[in-house]
């Protein structure tokens, strides 16, 4: 029984280390060389 218990926590602290040391995965940002243009609106025949 004292084996079992042993083994048991031996895998669950193994399990607790490989889910803390997953790597982050990098974040990145594109830059577009246009600027955002906004479309123009209708807003009537004689405004």
């Amino acid at each position: 029984m004292s084996k079992s218990i042993k083994l048991l926590t031996l895998f669950g602290f193994v399990a607790v280390v490989a889910a803390c040391q997953q790597q982050q995965q990098e974040e990145f940002v594109v830059v577009d060389p246009e600027p955002v243009t906004v479309e123009p609106v209708y807003t009537g025949k004689y405004k």
